[in-house]
């Protein structure tokens, strides 16, 4: 087959006859499909929930997969990768126990598995070269139908047009060793053949695949494949994915020190109010090595790049150390995705994104969390505890994580829900084409690759030669770095609005007025209705903190009485921040091993979650009043009204 290979159109040359420019991936796909039999919808099926048929430049995916088809050389791909820490944390964040500083996740390269060798063995199917494979899509292509129709001959199975006959194939595509992730992932594939997919790449190619709604695939065929059964044996997962159990440890160590979580009885004891989306930064190998160490850290869930695969780690009623705030980690539930958030080419796979989005969605159902941004939280919009904790929380999963399509994914797309001139705005850029730059992916003060991204910058005035908004609690001036939280907001965050001057709107934001670029013909925001908070009548000013610990009487005796302590920010009077809604004041007492002492101490004392800054905040429902933010107060000429207005 190799040589029917080679001669195939690839982009860039000129088949007879010649496509029109945008179109010569698809008949890269037509072409490949004739020279290795397969069915053209199964090879356009795989390669969206590998890449969305994006070729990102040549550029590896956190796991060093290269080009539409997701082929993966890990080795080559982590050989020139640098990649950062997102912060010094304490991932437990109770001001009650000690800090923890855990070490970084590595991959041992030495000894990979077969999920992250697919190129090199392509490479040999289709005798093209192995740099041709990943800089060239075309060719990426080809590599992808060998490994198929090679699949499809381990399997004893028909090569031909119908696609009902490659399920077996495309489960062996996935590179998953047990049969349940193979299956789920296939699964996924004829979905996506089902339901019929188009979009514009990011190199400007125009892809179709039309919908087959009546596509009944045999997946008998992979019985045969000698995949392990795994279990989904004690997971909290929709049956809809691929899910094992795979238990952080609960062992005491040391001088009756314990890890690597604290056992509960949630949402019994306290509401699951917050999901927490982590990126790893590091492989998976590495990633499961360290969650099994009870002298580590821990989340709930782990999803898995190449194909979706989950391993839960924790239970739901179980109280994870992931997000660095007590606070969220006693009310949340942590996922990590393999990843890297300082590298804008390692991209994230379609097929990761449906599996968390297919999670998160059964967790949002099962505990009645909102489907907002101010609930499904980015491990970069937790905030700090104090102030001392400001500058260490982390960044991840950054600027470079496609909430809109994740919101699309949940079934909670984010659209405008407010008139033309409301009093709060949705930041809503085009991910593909909003491209912000951004410093320091690799070296320090060095522009990072320009990619497609969710974050927003902020001015100081309506103009990008303004200074860029200083975040007080940072202690630093405010720059482009990657990991610089101070000055952007992302994709379905809330904001009031402050001011509008033509192009340009402000809202405000850590205290005050911050704009950005909004043209009506390609908007970077969208008109939003909502709750939004002001300091009640008579206050200049309110504190903002952390965390919504309750009073010092509520707690009992034998159980010491938290700090409540507010951070370096306020509120000032006239001032609005959209509210996600009111929360009590809690704080979970688990600092010993045996259970029988851990309890949840509730006050008097309720608190309003608001978008305060990039982060999320708190502030005492007492200082404030609420209101609708269905008007915006500033005429569209950008006069804004008296203070007390």
């Amino acid at each position: 087959m190799a040589a029917a290979a080679l001669t195939l159109p690839l982009l860039g040359a000129a088949p007879d006859p010649a496509p029109p420019a945008t179109a010569r991936l698809q008949q890269a796909f037509a072409s490949a499909a004739a020279a290795y039999d397969v069915p053209q919808s199964v090879l356009l099926g795989v390669s969206y929930l590998q890449s969305r048929w994006d070729a990102h430049g040549g550029a590896p995916s956190v796991t060093g997969g290269y080009g539409p088809m997701h082929l993966t050389d890990a080795r080559t791909a982590l050989a020139s990768a640098g990649h950062h820490s997102t912060g010094a944390e304490d991932p437990r964040g109770d001001d009650a126990r000690p800090a923890l500083r855990p070490s970084e996740l590595g991959l041992d390269t030495a000894n990979l598995p077969d999920r992250l060798t697919t190129l090199p063995r392509a490479a040999r199917l289709t005798g093209l070269d192995a740099e041709r494979l990943r800089e060239d899509p075309a060719a990426n292509v080809a590599g992808g139908a060998a490994l198929l129709a090679e699949a499809q001959r381990r399997l004893g199975a028909p090569a031909g047009d119908d696609p009902a006959d490659w399920f077996g194939a495309v489960a062996l595509f996935s590179g998953a060793d047990d049969r349940a992730s193979a299956t789920a992932y296939a699964n996924e594939v004829f979905a996506v053949i089902r339901d019929g997919e188009e979009r514009v790449t990011d190199a400007g190619q125009r892809v179709a695949l039309d919908a087959s709604p009546d596509l009944a695939p045999d997946p008998s065929a992979l019985e045969r494949a000698g995949l392990r059964k795994g279990s989904a044996a004690g997971t909290e997962c929709p049956r809809t994915v691929s899910c094992e159990w795979i238990p952080a440890p609960y062992e005491e160590f040391g001088d009756g020190d314990y890890g690597n979580h604290d056992l509960g009885n949630r949402p019994a004891s306290q509401r699951i109010r917050y999901i927490v989306v982590h990126d790893t930064e590091g492989a998976w190998e590495g990633v499961l090595d360290m969650v099994q160490d009870p002298a580590y850290v821990s989340w709930q869930y782990s999803l898995r790049s190449t194909d979706g695969h989950i391993a839960q780690h924790v239970k739901a009623k179980d109280v994870a150390w992931h997000a660095g705030n007590w606070y969220v980690n006693a009310a949340s539930i942590g996922l990590e995705h393999e990843g890297f958030l300082t590298d804008p080419d390692a991209w994230y796979t379609e097929a990761m994104y449906r599996s968390s989005a297919r999670l998160v969605k059964y967790l949002s159902d099962r505990h009645g969390i909102p489907l907002d941004r101010q609930h499904i939280l980015g491990h970069d919009t937790v905030p700090g505890t104090t102030t001392a904790t400001i500058p260490g929380m982390h960044t991840d999963p950054g600027p470079y994580w496609d909430w809109r399509h994740y919101f699309e994914l949940l079934g909670a797309p984010l659209k405008a829900t407010g008139a033309k001139n409301a009093g709060a705005v949705t930041i809503r850029p085009d991910h593909d084409t909003h491209r912000p730059v951004f410093t320091g992916c690799e070296t320090a003060g060095e522009p990072c690759t320009p990619h497609g991204s969710s974050a927003v910058r902020l001015y100081s005035d309506h103009d990008v030669n303004s200074p860029l908004i200083t975040d007080v609690g940072l202690g630093s001036a405010p720059t482009t770095g990657v990991n610089d939280l101070s000055s952007r907001v992302s994709t379905g965050q809330r904001y009031a609005v402050a001011d509008r001057r033509g192009d340009w709107t402000a809202i405000w934001y850590l205290g005050q007025k911050a704009w950005f670029h909004n043209p009506p013909k390609n908007p970077t925001a969208v008109p939003a209705r909502g709750q939004v908070i002001t300091p009640r009548k008579g206050l200049d000013s309110v504190p903002v903190y952390g965390r919504a610990y309750p009073e010092a009487a509520a707690y009992p005796e034998g159980v010491p009485a938290q700090t409540v302590s507010p951070l370096p920010y306020e509120v000032l009077a006239g001032q609005k921040y959209v509210t996600g809604g009111r929360v009590p004041g809690e704080y979970y007492y688990a600092v010993t091993f045996d259970p029988a002492s851990h309890q949840v101490v509730r006050g008097k004392d309720q608190y309003y979650e608001i978008q305060f800054g990039h982060r999320v905040g708190f502030v005492r429902a007492a200082d404030v009043t609420v209101a609708s933010s269905s008007v915006s107060g500033v005429s569209p000429a950008g006069t804004a009204p008296p203070a007390a207005a």
